[in-house]
């Protein structure tokens, strides 16, 4: 048996409880990982409260990511004991997720881990997928090249976060994020971000100032709502926004003389434009930067497995600034 968090309908927090469950058996070719700590992603919020469609039946165990060792190889050339991450899948939608002590995966989501790298960076670069998300959209969707500019909104968030750090990794000569409150933007610019306090300034005026007027290259847009409106307006010509996310709310109001005076393009991102093998890339060369400490993934709380749905109101309603975990 182990422990487990499930839901059997859709609702609010409260649908989700402990069981104790039998641990999975795998299929032809799946490992078993035995999970030590596992993440908390916006996601998980949206297919509990039936907002995305296209799930396992009932019941559903949550969790797209997590990080533990590698019980039965199987059909993995890992061996067991293996420190690995979840590396892609549709765990915790189309099958049962990482919010468990044991989960049944395909090796080809398993990556496994440097010696440099412990679970909670692991989890913490996984979580969200800020920091993936981030390389991708820039050196696939908007072919950024050093020496461009960047503007990532949501300074606590995983796309904000990651997309500032991803940046400037690719040269960037500006990275920028923001804050909703000047607390949250103090906490930022002690984080090493640069930072614009929305409570205190316009973000296209601010944008402007520090561009000499041109507006930023590329805005990575994982809050959406009235944002949207204003990182299109702080857009240099010929810029690209890509759409990641929607914390803020899925509803945005735009100038489409922006679209049109701007020339700008905008993308919607997804996972599934990518293969399995450009996300196992992608994956490996960010573990190599965290290993180097060129990017630094941060953790606001971890929470025993118990307490997943404290966790998960806590991500969506509390405004963390870094990755919310569950320990295993």
């Amino acid at each position: 048996m182990m422990r487990a968090i499930q839901y059997d309908r859709f609702g609010d927090y409260d649908v989700l409880h402990p069981v104790d469950v039998p641990r999975p058996e795998i299929r032809s070719g799946q490992a078993l990982v035995r999970l030590t700590l596992a993440g908390i992603q916006p996601l998980d919020d949206t297919v509990r409260s039936g907002k995305r469609g296209a799930v396992k039946p009932f019941p559903i165990t949550p969790g797209g990511t997590g990080v533990g060792t590698v019980e039965e190889p199987g059909g993995s050339a890992l061996a067991a004991g293996s420190r690995v991450m979840v590396s892609g899948g549709r765990y915790g939608v189309a099958v049962d997720g990482t919010w468990a002590e044991y989960v049944a995966v395909d090796p080809a989501h398993l990556l496994a881990l440097p010696d440099g790298i412990d679970d909670s960076a692991a989890a913490a670069l996984s979580t969200g997928a800020g920091y993936l998300t981030a390389y991708l959209a820039l050196t696939e969707l908007a072919g950024f090249r050093p020496g461009g500019t960047v503007l990532a909104p949501g300074s606590g968030g995983a796309v904000g976060q990651a997309g500032v750090e991803i940046a400037r990794h690719l040269g960037a000569s500006l990275a920028l994020t923001t804050a909703t409150s000047t607390a949250k933007a103090e906490r930022s610019r002690a984080a090493g971000y640069e930072v614009i306090d929305l409570s205190r300034a316009s973000l296209r005026d601010t944008v402007a100032r520090l561009t000499d007027g041109k507006g930023v290259d590329v805005v990575l847009d994982g809050v959406a709502g009235p944002i949207t409106g204003q990182a299109l307006g702080a857009l240099a010509w010929g810029g690209t926004l890509i759409s990641i996310g929607y914390s803020a709310g899925i509803q945005a109001d735009i100038n489409v003389t922006d679209l049109i005076w701007k020339a700008a393009h905008v993308h919607g991102f997804l996972f599934a434009l990518f293969t399995q093998e450009q996300i196992n890339a992608a994956n490996t060369k960010l573990l190599d930067l965290v290993a180097r400490k060129e990017i630094t993934p941060l953790v606001d709380r971890v929470f025993p497995l118990e307490q997943a749905a404290e966790a998960q109101r806590h991500l969506i309603e509390k405004g963390p600034f870094g990755r919310v975990l569950l320990s295993l």
